[in-house]
């Protein structure tokens, strides 16, 4: 009886408890679909004319590529040998962005309905995937080799075997071969030696060194497409942004030739970025959600979407990098934002594509073609503004 009664008691406490956090969830608040309710900066406790400082400095320093993105990808990568725009690319819009507190707007510019391209702010998007898959067991471990999981020949030979999940996400692997005719070492090869010094350079240990190689993060993608068995995209919509009620209106997309076969049907593997084009295209507000979702831990409005473990993974120093996560960019090293503590991260793209997440002030930051030498001026005027 003794027993009866302690196991009743737990399982109410256990009740209870649960009431109590979806409360607790509940009282945040949660932008609904095609709308996101606004605070004053006194409201949100912030300083208006340092906010409005802040907002004129991102407008007045505008990423200074050329607005037609073809030009200002092939000048931007024009040391890659064989570089070429391989899948969609969009011209750009003027600087644009938005300042969330405690979940309200409290500032915002230029056209936030605009989908652009975002680049290398992608690789925090598929990032998440890895996450997804991880939190539902379809990856073991992030420390498994990949190879165990995709073993078509990807990660076939005496290095590549060695690669895991968590070199791939830390863009540590130095993964050595071609996917979708694109070369590992053509991608952002070094600035000394040539052709012939790059093909045949001395391959680093996984998760010794970081290298931030668009190819390699392609390949990431295409070892996520075998394990999910559908579409980058499809998952990402089905588990995330239908359920933060994100717009209809983004999309993710690969090369053009990068069609494989899975179960019978053609999919595209999509890309990790933009610098041969593809990636994902979305507007700032949407950008916007995926922070907030972020910013609350994987919680959205009393629905645990992606797991806190997950998250507190993908922002801890690795090995071979302590500013970088599992592609995510962390304040962290020589150069702390003045104002912002060491736990602030963000996601980062060519052109001044950024989304910042601050959870000791309650923030994220959206930005789109603001200078990206500008950031760290940028956000310390706008840690000015905070009370």
């Amino acid at each position: 009886m003794k027993m009866m009664r302690y196991l009743k008691y737990t399982l109410l406490c256990f009740f209870f408890l649960q009431i109590a956090l979806t409360a607790i969830g509940q009282t945040k608040y949660f932008p609904p679909r095609n709308q996101w309710e606004e605070k004053t900066p006194r409201e949100a406790k912030m300083n208006a004319d340092q906010l409005g400082k802040a907002v004129q400095f991102a407008l007045d320093n505008e990423y200074s590529g050329d607005r037609d993105l073809k030009i200002a990808i092939l000048k931007g990568f024009a040391r890659e040998p064989y570089h070429y725009i391989a899948g969609p690319v969009k011209e750009r819009g003027g600087p644009a962005g938005v300042v969330i507190r405690n979940g309200y707007v409290v500032a915002k510019w230029g056209d936030l309905d605009r989908v652009e391209m975002t680049f290398s702010v992608t690789k925090s998007y598929l990032s998440t995937m890895a996450g997804l898959a991880y939190d539902r067991g379809l990856i073991a471990n992030t420390d498994d080799k990949v190879g165990k999981y995709v073993w078509d020949g990807t990660f076939q030979g005496r290095h590549n075997s060695k690669v895991s999940w968590d070199h791939l996400l830390t863009q540590s692997s130095d993964w050595s071969g071609e996917l979708f005719g694109m070369k590992d070492w053509a991608d952002r090869p070094p600035r000394e030696g040539g052709i012939v010094d790059w093909k045949d350079r001395d391959l680093r240990e996984p998760g010794t060194v970081f290298e931030y190689n668009d190819v390699r993060v392609n390949v990431l993608s295409y070892s996520l497409l075998q394990v999910w068995r559908k579409p980058l995209p499809v998952v990402l919509k089905e588990q995330l942004m239908d359920r933060i009620d994100a717009s209809s209106t983004w999309r993710w997309f690969g090369y053009d030739h990068a069609w494989v076969n899975v179960d019978g049907q053609k999919v595209q593997s999509v890309t990790g970025g933009g610098h041969s084009g593809g990636g994902v295209f979305i507007n700032t507000l949407d950008h916007a959600r995926f922070g907030l979702l972020f910013l609350n831990d994987g919680q959205w409005n009393g629905q645990q979407l992606i797991s806190k473990k997950w998250i507190d993974k993908a922002v801890t120093s690795s090995v071979a990098n302590e500013r970088y996560g599992y592609m995510w960019w962390l304040n962290k090293g020589q150069n702390v934002w003045k104002g912002f503590s060491e736990e602030v991260y963000y996601a980062a793209g060519f052109g001044g594509n950024f989304i910042v997440v601050d959870k000791e002030h309650d923030l994220v930051v959206v930005t789109r073609w603001l200078e990206p030498s500008k950031l760290q001026e940028f956000m310390e005027l706008l840690g000015t503004a905070i009370k």
